[in-house]
């Protein structure tokens, strides 16, 4: 069903749709960016290492990410005319993508917390059962949101929108989502300073424990940038859901902000830092076996100059 209506009143609704959109397509842009700078890196340290795990989990988080933006340029954009089958769809493929990467950087974050404890069971079973409990829970919201979500196509003075509707309990149910994955990438954030504090503190007693040193503030480094970005994502989230605006309808700047701030953060958050947990560990190793490979070329030269002086001695 389509609703076309020229009404001057709607002009402000049109409007802060407008400056909605200009966020998606700013998101889009930062997204595109981040690939081209990291495509050097991406080639030399996905594409021609070995294959792994990781490896898929990085390509698959990265260019999720591309599609994810892009159906959301389709789906805001004032100008592209969508049926409300079309949009609906899009909004659909829009939220599973978003629930496949969030289960696909926790499985990164699950393998990084289980090498830094020594592949240690206990942990590595406490991650798992905790992981498909709140992955479950999430995939049943989401399966609900397919089901019960509908979409009405919208033509508001020449500008195509679509209004995306589902029952209120839905909402509460997805707020409660956020919650629970807070939770998640809290106690993970703790066992990886946890960890790494242990780590530091034993490696004082060693004078060779400087690369691991290193390896681990790597890291916790890139670890809490990320966490501190899901918090940040998962806040808007929630502020816009309890938005009080929201339930009586009309539609303010501030809130029209938020969300489009939340677009923003979302995209950042899941698509450039989320493959960055991979990216700065593997840009790490492969600074080492460089500085290691040098090392060795100094010291070959050493020993063949040693030799040549040896020998010029000996004549």
């Amino acid at each position: 069903m389509i609703t076309v209506s020229d009404n001057p009143a709607l002009w402000p609704t049109v409007n802060l749709y407008r400056r909605y959109s200009y966020f998606v397509v700013a998101a889009f842009v930062v997204l595109l960016y981040d690939w081209a700078l990291t495509f050097g890196q991406a080639v030399e340290l996905v594409w021609r290492q070995s294959w792994s795990l990781m490896t898929f989990l990085y390509l698959g988080v990265h260019y999720l990410g591309i599609l994810y933006a892009a159906l959301g340029v389709l789906d805001s954009a004032p100008t592209i005319s969508l049926t409300d089958t079309v949009s609906l769809i899009l909004y659909v493929v829009r939220d599973w993508t978003g629930y496949l990467t969030f289960a696909m950087l926790w499985v990164i974050i699950i393998a990084r917390l289980y090498a830094m404890y020594q592949e240690s069971r206990k942990i590595l079973i406490t991650l798992i059962v905790t992981f498909l409990a709140v992955s479950i829970f999430n995939g049943a919201n989401t399966v609900r949101m397919t089901i019960h979500t509908s979409g009405e196509a919208l033509v508001l003075s020449s500008t195509y929108q679509c209004s995306i509707g589902y029952p209120e309990y839905l909402l509460f149910l997805y707020s409660i989502s956020w919650i629970l994955c807070i939770a998640w990438e809290a106690l993970t954030l703790s066992l990886a300073v946890w960890i790494a504090v242990k780590h530091f503190r034993e490696l004082r007693l060693y004078s060779a424990g400087g690369i691991i040193k290193d390896c681990f503030t790597v890291l916790i480094r890139s670890h809490v940038v990320y966490f501190a970005s899901f918090v940040a994502v998962s806040c808007l989230r929630l502020i816009t859901n309890f938005s009080p605006h929201r339930s009586t309808g009309h539609i303010f700047l501030e809130t029209q902000t938020y969300y489009g701030l939340l677009q923003l953060l979302e995209l950042m958050q899941m698509f450039v830092l989320g493959p960055r947990l991979i990216l700065s560990i593997r840009e790490y190793h492969a600074r080492l076996m460089a500085d290691h490979d040098a090392i060795n070329d100094m010291v070959s030269i050493a020993l063949q100059e040693r030799v040549h002086i040896s020998t010029g001695n000996g004549v």
